[in-house]
């Protein structure tokens, strides 16, 4: 019996004479086998290791899903984060309006002279009443913001309202401080009215355009309304003038004084001492020469005089 090998190591084939071909049988049929189970265990390694790329894959599939997840994690938070801004900024806007209504508020109180007690805009206002059950449900993020838009320009709105309110009553307070009223002395008597009158150096019959207040010299001048100072100075006839523009046409002039306290521009307040009292220009002794304007026109002191009583 003849056993013929191929092999790589050689390049011719081996030949192997084999007596008795019962006697070497069974090592024909263990090599036969031997080398069967060398073939099947040599193909199941190679199954086993093509399998391992495959093994491969899947575990970067799932790397590249938790990157996926860690990136949605990032979006939510920073859109989380965002809408909680957009919140702190309504709410930093909706404070600034609470405040500015709250001083308007305290205005409008002290111009109208209400009871402070009774609008204490510094205090929370009283609330009350009953619980409703069930309570209602928590607003979510949305409903939220729409609700603080509603309530930011609402807030705009009665902003607006009382910011009218108060220029009314502002300008009703300022026609009131800007009329003249009052006399142009705090201490004194009423020496020569308006209209004709003897002249006390000539004695004739002469028309005076205003009104004379007699007094101590050096006491105070003050001015019968709010206005600005037009003049200041000497002017002939009245010695040491001076003259304040009150608005809505209301001229007012002070003259004969001793001493002028304000210069032209100056802004003066109802009651302010503007002068001192004396008897320059054509005087006989020391008071003020009072006269009232009207839309460019003297009129008769006596009405704006008594007004004040």
């Amino acid at each position: 019996m003849n056993l013929i090998l191929f092999t790589r190591c050689h390049q011719k084939p081996l030949m192997l004479r084999l007596g008795q071909p019962a006697c070497y049988l069974p090592v024909v049929v263990t090599f036969v086998l031997l080398c069967g189970g060398l073939f099947g265990a040599g193909y199941w390694i190679g199954q086993v290791g093509g399998e391992t790329p495959v093994a491969g894959a899947g575990a970067g599939e799932w790397q590249q899903e938790l990157e996926r997840q860690k990136e949605l994690v990032a979006e939510t938070r920073a859109e989380a984060q965002a809408r909680i801004d957009q919140l702190t900024r309504r709410v930093g806007q909706l404070q600034a309006h609470v405040m500015r209504l709250d001083a308007l508020g305290q205005r409008l109180t002290h111009m109208a002279s209400l009871d402070s007690d009774e609008f204490d805009f510094s205090k929370q206002p009283a609330l009350g009443g009953p619980e409703e059950l069930p309570a209602p449900a928590t607003p979510g993020v949305e409903s939220l913001v729409e609700e603080m838009e509603s309530l930011d320009a609402l807030l705009q709105d009665r902003e607006q309202q009382l910011a009218a309110l108060e220029s009314l009553l502002l300008y009703s307070n300022l026609d009131e401080q800007v009329s003249p009223e009052g006399r142009p002395i705090r201490q004194g008597w009423l020496s020569s009215y308006y209209g004709k009158r003897a002249d006390p150096f000539t004695g004739k019959q002469e028309y005076h355009a205003g009104m004379d207040f007699a007094g101590k010299l050096g006491s105070d001048v003050v001015a019968v309304a709010t206005g600005v100072v037009v003049f200041s100075g000497k002017r002939y006839g009245y010695g040491n003038m001076v003259e304040i523009d009150h608005g809505n046409g209301y001229v007012t002039r002070y003259g004969h004084n001793q001493e002028n306290l304000v210069k032209v521009g100056d802004k003066v307040e109802k009651g302010q001492v503007i002068a001192r009292m004396g008897s320059s220009g054509r005087s006989t002794g020391p008071h003020v020469h009072f006269e009232v304007l009207r839309n460019g026109r003297k009129v008769d002191p006596a009405r704006y005089i008594a007004a004040a009583r």
